[in-house]
This record gives C-alpha cells, sequence and structure tokens, in this order.
C-alpha cells in the first residue's frame, strides 16, 4: 500500500500499519488508537493470500486527542484527508 505525502505532510501526523492474528485484536488495537488519538478509526481489515495474520491501515493525528465514546474520526481535523489506497 502506497503512503501519500498528505498523510504525513507535516509533524504530529502517522500512518499505521497493523498487523494482528485476529480480527478481534487488530479491531481493539484500532480501538484503543482512537480512544488516545484522533485517528480514521476502525478502519477495514484485508489477508493478504499466503500470509498469517490480518492487516489494517490506520492514520492519525497525535497532536489531537481522541474523545471517549467518539469514533475518534480525523473528520475532526478538517486538514486532513483520509482517501483508501490500495
Amino acid at each position: 500500500m502506497q503512503i501519500y505525502e498528505e498523510h504525513i505532510a507535516e509533524p504530529g501526523l502517522v500512518v499505521l500499519d497493523i498487523t494482528a492474528a485476529d480480527e478481534e485484536t487488530a479491531r481493539a488495537v484500532m480501538d484503543g488508537l482512537q480512544q488516545r488519538w484522533a485517528t480514521s478509526g476502525v478502519t477495514p481489515l484485508w489477508r493478504v493470500p499466503g500470509e498469517e495474520g490480518v492487516r489494517a491501515r490506520v492514520y492519525a493525528d497525535i497532536r489531537r486527542p481522541g474523545l471517549p465514546g467518539d469514533s475518534g474520526s480525523l473528520s475532526r481535523a478538517p486538514r486532513v484527508r483520509v482517501s483508501a489506497s490500495s
């Protein structure tokens, strides 16, 4: 997957690639991240044929706190555009 410059264009913006043994673990990690920071939320999971585990990609702005009970969506940070990439 390609990382676009807009996702890391300034300090505090990160792209996190998650690999976990199962979907429940990956979703728990993404949920934890969105409680801490503004993120793209719980994103779709995918598998790579022939490789173990499930994968996900999360975009985060570590300068902005996540809100308990909130989706943690980066929509609260209009300067960051999150787009699907493959």
